[in-house]
């Protein structure tokens, strides 16, 4: 079955282009919307990934008609992927009269590894940005690192009091197990381990 998915922004005039093209193309059930730019529910793309089943095909005018950023992109077409769907993506021509399933869905994995790699670059400039940023912060002194939540300066009175708390079980001969006092005090072992860590225990 063919099912066609539109969207466009609240502050673009209407559906009517991609809805005609999804409609050329043969499409049996279409899902359209009209969205802010800053709302991130997108309920009708929920309802078709939700509808879709195995061989159906996914049609839309272009990919970002689809998803707002490669992330996005990806979780999408992994979703879709997982359905045992295809992707028709009308504006891409390696997608145009394409009639055997198998090789729509060669098509449809390649696209998302493309989107995978370029999702993953996104991220990689992104943690590159940040540690130069970072970087010159700790240059000019600017730098104060993350607040820990249990330290013996944590803006909470209680993790205060807990990472004391901490600090004297580990202290203790023998030292209290690290599974007990994550018990204890109803925190993660990987927290204790952390307080650990930072007060040199």
């Amino acid at each position: 079955m063919k099912v066609g998915y539109a969207r466009v922004s609240t502050t673009e005039q209407n559906l009517d282009r991609q809805l005609d093209a999804l409609k050329k193309a043969g499409v049996q059930k279409i899902f359209a919307e009209k969205i802010s730019g800053k709302n991130a529910d997108r309920p009708q793309l929920k309802s078709m990934l939700e509808y879709i089943h195995d061989q159906d095909e996914i049609v839309v005018l272009s990919l970002d008609r689809l998803g707002r950023s490669s992330r996005d992109l990806t979780d999408i077409i992994e979703e879709v992927r997982h359905k045992g769907a295809v992707l028709n993506i009308l504006d891409l021509p390696s997608f145009a009269g394409v009639e055997d399933q198998n090789l729509k869905a060669l098509l449809s994995n390649l696209v998302l590894e493309i989107y995978k790699y370029t999702a993953e670059e996104e991220r990689r400039k992104i943690r590159e940005r940040q540690r130069q940023g970072i970087e010159l912060a700790k240059q000019r002194g600017a730098y104060k690192g993350a607040v820990r939540l249990y330290a013996p300066d944590s803006p909470d009175r209680r993790k205060r009091y807990l990472y004391h708390q901490v600090v004297q079980m580990l202290q203790q001969n023998p030292p209290v197990p690290i599974a007990q006092i994550a018990r204890t005090i109803g925190t993660s072992r990987s927290q204790i381990y952390r307080i650990k860590k930072f007060s040199n225990l």
